[in-house]
């Protein structure tokens, strides 16, 4: 009976982080055409780090942390908020928000894939299959987009924020424990701001096009996938494991396209929806056989 309320509550955990991941494209897509990228992020880092922060003190948190959580939180930061959401957030002024989410969403199969060579996890022959029908599909959404007229630079900086993801993914696992997560959370930030810090103040112009649009696009790019959405990945896989934490990302093709078609008015072609789809079912047959190994060819 526990096992089973731990699943449910993860699977809720996960489902909530899926749709809150893949909105985020879309918010930061309308915070990027009004700001500009790197400042804008370094500003959402300031405010969502100090909150996160604060909330852990008062909860009784401790700033504290062992050197191995320490190296893992700067080394999340950096390869999280500095690589993959700084890439993110410069790329899509130039490509759209649906495009990046379907890139970002190959996160598991980089993950699995990096499993497989760094930790000689055997994924049989149904997750090797999968794996490659990800890997395809991401590039069927890519090979469509690019020949559509789509931003080549924009589309390179999407991928190797998605391989920056995985990284961190794979870094955090055991690196701290479920009561200092929050504070762990807060403190990545920061440091993401304070990195990110210099290459704005050097290459932007700190003007806005303020707009209510902007103003409830960033508010809420600062606080649900700053702070919650941060907050359920880092106890999801403090509870799954990366790879099944990352599992959850199957959903994110769909949320993603869809989010930014209703609240963006984007298009799509017939090589999106086939990708999107052949994505999916890649991701998911990864997670299936880890989670029935003994069913998969070895």
């Amino acid at each position: 009976m526990t096992a089973h309320r731990v699943d449910v509550l993860a699977l809720a955990m996960g489902m909530t982080f899926a749709f809150i991941w893949s909105s985020a494209f879309s918010s930061s897509r309308i915070v990027v055409l009004e700001a500009p990228p790197l400042t804008a992020l370094a500003v959402r880092f300031a405010i969502s780090g100090t909150i996160g922060v604060a909330i852990a003190l008062l909860l009784g948190g401790s700033l504290k942390l062992t050197r191995g959580q320490w190296r893992a939180t700067i080394l999340f930061g950096i390869c999280q908020n500095v690589i993959y959401l700084g890439f993110n957030f410069v790329a899509m002024q130039w490509i759209e928000a649906s495009l990046a989410a379907i890139i970002a969403s190959s996160l598991p199969l980089i993950v699995a894939f990096l499993n497989r060579f760094l930790v000689n996890e055997r994924l049989g022959m149904l997750g090797s299959l999968g794996l490659i029908a990800g890997f395809l599909g991401v590039a069927l959404v890519m090979g469509g987009r690019l020949t559509g007229g789509s931003d080549s630079l924009g589309v390179a900086l999407c991928v190797v924020a998605a391989v920056a993801l995985a990284v961190a993914t794979l870094t955090i696992r055991n690196a701290f424990t479920q009561g200092n997560v929050l504070m762990v959370v807060g403190l990545q930030m920061l440091v993401g701001c304070v990195i990110l810090a210099v290459p704005a103040t050097i290459l932007e112009t700190p003007s806005v096009n303020w707009s209510w649009q902007f103003g409830a696009a960033f508010a809420y790019t600062t606080v649900f996938p700053g702070l919650v959405a941060t907050w359920l990945w880092f106890t999801l896989v403090n509870r799954t494991g990366p790879t099944r934490a990352s599992s959850f990302h199957f959903l994110n093709p769909f949320f993603g396209v869809a989010v930014a078609g209703l609240l963006l008015g984007e298009q799509f072609t017939i090589f999106d929806m086939v990708g999107v789809v052949i994505i999916t079912a890649g991701i998911l047959a990864v997670q299936l056989a880890r989670e029935h190994p003994r069913n998969s060819s070895a």
